[in-house]
Order: C-alpha cells, then sequence, then structure tokens
C-alpha cells in the first residue's frame, strides 16, 4: 500500500484556450501552471525540491525541447531545482506523477512540482493529428490510415465487436454522456459548444465518420492547456502541517507493452480482456490502495481519448464483466447520480486533451472531488476516486486511487 505522497493542491488552465492566437507561448503556460499550482498548494518557489514535467510532442508542435528546464526559465525563483521532462504519448502526465512519487517515496526529496504542458493548436487540425502518429511504431502500423489513432481505435471497436459484440449507439451514448458533463465545467474546451440529439447518431451532416465506425464526436479534440500538482512527503506534513485541504494517493499501477495495437491482440486472443495490461495496471492500483476493486470508488477518470477507449475501460476496471461495456452505459452508472460516476467533468472528449497534461489533469480531478473542491462538476460524498490513464493503444497505462486521509 502507498502511504507517503500527499497531493497539496494544484492547477488546470482553460483549455477552451487557443494560446498561439494570444500571441503567447509554451512558456507562458509553464508560467501559469507553475504559478498558479504552487499558489493553490500554498508554497513558494523556494520549498520545491524537485520538478517533473510531462509533455508528449513538445518538439512537434513547438519546436521545443529540453522542458525540464522551462520552469526555471520562466520562474527563476527555480534556478538549481532539479527537473526533468517524461514522455509517454498520452500518458506522460501519468508516467511524469509516477516518477515524482519516487522521488518522495525514497526520502531524496520532500516536494516535488509536477507540469503536465501541452501546446497542440500552433499548426492546422489536421496536421497537428497528423504529428500524433510518433506515438505509434511509425513505419510499421496504420500506414494506410490518414490519422492514426481515429483508425487505431475503430480497429480496436471492431476487435471488441468480433470478440463479444458492440452497438454503436453506445459509443455515441458515451461521447454525449461527457460533452454533457463538460457542459458545467468552467476549464472544459467544449463548455459553449451547442449540440442536438443528431450530434450523437450516425448522421452524416452532423456528425461524420473519420475513421471506420468512429464519428467526429467519437473523438477528442486538438487541444491547448496544461495542469499542475505539488506533491509531498509525509514528513513534509509532519514538519510543516500546512493548514489547507490534501489528499492521498492511496495506490498506484503501471504497465508498458509494445507498440502496435495487432501485437496486443495476437497476444490476447485467449484471454477474457481485450488489454489484459489495461486490467492489471488497474487491480494493482486497487490492490496498492487496500481495496477490493472499482466497487470502492466513488467515481473514476477515464482516458476516453476515444468513445472506444471509455468502452475499454469500463470493462477493464471492472465495472462489467468482459465485453458486457454495454450493461454500464444502459443502467446509468456512469451518469452523475449512477453506481460509479465517470468523467463527471467532461472527460478527454469534453473537457479537451491536451496530450502531454491530461494524466495530471485527471489526478487533479480526482484531488479536487474528493477534498470537496471541485466546483459545479462536485459529485456528492466522493472520499476515493480512481483514474486511468492511457498512452497510445494503451502501451502506457497508468491508474491512480486518490482518495482522503
Amino acid at each position: 500500500m502507498t502511504t507517503g505522497v500527499w497531493i497539496l493542491g494544484g492547477h488546470q488552465t482553460d483549455f477552451a484556450r487557443n494560446w498561439t492566437r494570444e500571441g503567447l507561448e509554451l512558456s507562458d503556460l509553464a508560467r501559469e501552471v507553475t504559478t498558479k499550482t504552487l499558489e493553490d498548494a500554498g508554497l513558494e518557489p523556494a520549498d520545491v525540491d524537485v520538478i517533473h514535467v510531462g509533455n508528449a510532442f513538445g518538439e512537434l508542435y513547438t519546436g521545443q525541447g529540453h522542458l525540464g528546464g522551462m520552469p526555471a526559465t520562466v520562474l527563476p525563483e527555480l534556478w538549481g531545482t532539479p527537473a526533468a521532462r517524461h514522455e509517454a504519448a498520452c500518458a506522460s502526465g501519468g508516467v511524469a506523477i509516477l516518477a515524482a512519487m519516487a522521488d518522495l517515496e525514497s526520502g531524496r526529496y520532500d516536494v516535488a512540482l509536477v507540469l503536465g504542458l501541452e501546446l497542440e493548436r500552433t499548426v492546422p487540425g489536421d496536421l497537428a493529428a497528423e504529428r500524433m502518429r510518433a506515438a505509434s511504431w511509425v513505419g510499421h502500423e496504420a500506414q494506410e490510415a490518414r490519422f492514426v489513432w481515429p483508425y487505431t481505435f475503430a480497429a480496436l471497436a471492431d476487435e471488441y465487436d468480433r470478440r463479444y459484440g458492440v452497438d454503436d449507439r453506445h459509443l455515441r451514448a458515451i461521447a454525449e454522456l461527457n460533452f454533457r458533463n463538460a457542459k458545467a465545467n468552467p476549464n472544459a474546451q467544449t463548455r459553449s459548444w451547442e449540440f442536438t440529439d443528431r450530434h450523437f447518431t450516425d448522421d452524416d451532416e452532423v456528425n461524420p465518420p473519420v475513421a471506420g465506425r468512429l464519428r467526429r464526436y467519437d473523438c477528442s479534440q486538438i487541444t491547448d492547456g496544461g495542469a499542475g500538482l505539488v506533491l509531498v512527503s509525509e514528513r513534509f506534513l509532519a514538519e510543516r502541517a500546512p493548514s489547507g485541504v490534501r489528499s492521498r494517493v492511496q495506490g498506484w499501477g503501471h504497465r508498458t507493452v509494445a507498440l502496435p495495437l495487432d501485437h496486443k491482440l495476437r497476444r490476447s486472443a485467449d484471454e477474457p480482456y481485450v488489454l489484459p495490461h489495461v486490467r492489471e495496471a488497474a487491480l494493482d492500483a486497487f490492490r496498492r490502495a487496500g481495496i477490493p476493486g472499482v466497487a470502492a470508488v466513488d467515481g473514476v477518470e477515464v482516458h476516453d481519448c476515444f468513445t472506444m477507449s471509455e468502452y475499454l475501460a469500463i470493462d477493464h476496471l471492472g465495472l462489467t464483466g468482459p465485453g458486457e461495456s454495454w450493461k454500464a452505459i444502459e443502467n446509468g452508472d456512469l451518469e452523475r447520480d449512477g453506481r460509479c460516476p465517470v468523467n463527471p467533468g467532461g472527460g478527454l472528449l469534453g473537457i479537451g486533451h491536451p496530450v502531454g497534461a491530461t494524466g495530471v489533469r485527471m489526478v487533479l480531478d480526482a484531488h479536487r472531488q474528493v477534498t470537496g473542491t471541485a466546483g459545479p462538476t462536485q459529485l456528492e460524498r466522493a472520499r476515493r476516486f480512481a483514474t486511468l490513464n492511457i498512452g497510445g493503444s494503451t502501451t502506457t497505462t497508468v491508474s491512480f486511487v486518490i482518495g482522503t486521509e
């Protein structure tokens, strides 16, 4: 059981912003996230012992690498503070959190600043989507696809359909729920978007096909944004006894497998779960938290980069049996007042998906839920939340359980 890492606070930028149109750059994003994360945690830059930055595509979208040095560049008070950048595609933020936790649990440091940063709207949307191909096995998979990730998750939907059967209406229902939840989220990219029932059907005019059975609103957006967290050790709490709200990282799980989807599907051909390593990561988090499973959490933040990735998360977390995710959708289990609310703030579909920031944002939202600071997206009686953050076609999977003291 993980006992020694606590979250003091954090910050998320408004994911509806287009920083390039505002004449701003990655350094401006880093400055806002760094300063406001420390402010929310009630700490000064001098309190920070180590910094971990999650970023997937800095060089491809902005030409900027070496992002471990960015916090000290925008906030000179951090000069000399050890820092590193972490890249694991869409799970970059989750991996950055794991690295920060290891630093604290080892006793090397007591205060870690974790930043997730990504600007993607620096180029036209089609080009932005194409550049995400870097997270696949380049030159070896999906070469015929115009956009690799819709193509890949459509292929995953087809595999589910082959094994268990999939009704596309359930994918559309996942989209509708996440966009509806995002309406209440003041930081959601899509909060002001207008929808009708037609947007969540197979209507080619308002919800055109993108790849296979996936349509426009089955896919998350190209997004700019950042999120930050302050993690501290128990030694820090004993010495400083900060008075603000805090949550604890109760458990974590982490798995990494091969890049191509077809390698994953071949290995799981005789397994009950389509991607058993995803389930293993979640089960590790539950085990380390000392809980029997997903029934012991009050909600989940899942990685709905596509509706199919949420469909996958539902059964792999254990909300249903293998291949039976549709039952939780039809029963209303995922609703804000359901058995296990999923993505009450809108998820990646509704909130937005700045790739390197997403894993940090998910844990921040879990922290806010269990500390009662989630504002208009707050659930009643939330005391323990889980997250499931994936990179690529689940090549990297990171799961956390966040709870109150």
